[in-house]
């Protein structure tokens, strides 16, 4: 072996060693951080309302992280216990109506609190399916999540003209938190039988990740594209 090929082959290894950690840390690293952020983002919205007596970092020369969080998650459980009794459902309702006598502050809250009912419910399938649809024009295709059936005025006008439409959302790579709500026609989406999930992580790695699939036994087979010779 010359020493040109020997230098080339440890730089070889090395590399690949290299590539290997990276896509081994990379993920562990990013989720620490994600966890890490949101857990600081939420000591940072409950710490300060807790009075000194209840805080441990009063008692601690070292802030202590989830701390926050924890009083967070027990608070909304308790928040939903009590509302589950006459008692609390009274509250709750006295306070909703002094928060829709409101200007401005009633419709951000209404709207809120109709999505995360539409979405938290038990027996609901928004956002818990995706679909293709042809977009932006003919012949090209964009991954969509199925939210719900069209509603209010907007499936009146669409009932009136026969026409049977699906809201979809259209999210954007790599972050599928922003994009486009769309009506489409029922029979123009192509339902696919991947959970929410694989497809977010789909949209986010850009269709490098690509969750495994195994068509039905009577299932046609897919075409495969030949490529043309000169």
């Amino acid at each position: 072996m010359t020493e040109n090929s020997k230098s080339s082959f440890i730089a070889t290894r090395l590399r690949n060693y290299f590539l290997t950690g990276l896509i081994i840390c990379a993920p562990l690293a990013i989720t620490v951080w994600l966890v890490r952020t949101f857990i600081e983002w939420a000591d940072g919205w409950v710490k300060p309302y807790l009075p000194n007596f209840y805080n441990p970092d009063t008692y601690s020369p070292v802030a202590i992280p989830g701390f926050g969080l924890l009083v967070a998650l027990i608070v909304i459980t308790l928040v939903g216990f009590l509302t589950a009794n006459l008692v609390g459902r009274s509250i709750v309702a006295f306070g909703e109506s002094l928060v829709s006598r409101t200007p401005l502050v009633r419709t951000i809250y209404k709207s809120l609190k109709q999505i995360f009912q539409t979405v938290l419910q038990e027996q609901s399938s928004s956002f818990k399916k995706a679909g293709l649809i042809e977009y932006p024009s003919p012949g090209l295709w964009s991954l969509v999540f199925i939210a719900t059936d069209v509603k209010g005025e907007v499936a009146a006008k669409f009932d009136e003209r026969g026409m049977d439409m699906v809201t979809v959302f259209l999210p954007p790579t790599p972050i599928p938190t922003a994009g486009f709500l769309l009506f489409v026609p029922r029979d123009k989406i192509i339902p696919l039988e991947m959970s929410a999930e694989d497809a977010a992580k789909l949209l986010i790695s850009g269709g490098l990740v690509a969750p495994d699939y195994r068509p039905l036994a009577n299932a046609p087979p897919r075409k495969i594209a030949q490529q043309k010779t000169a």
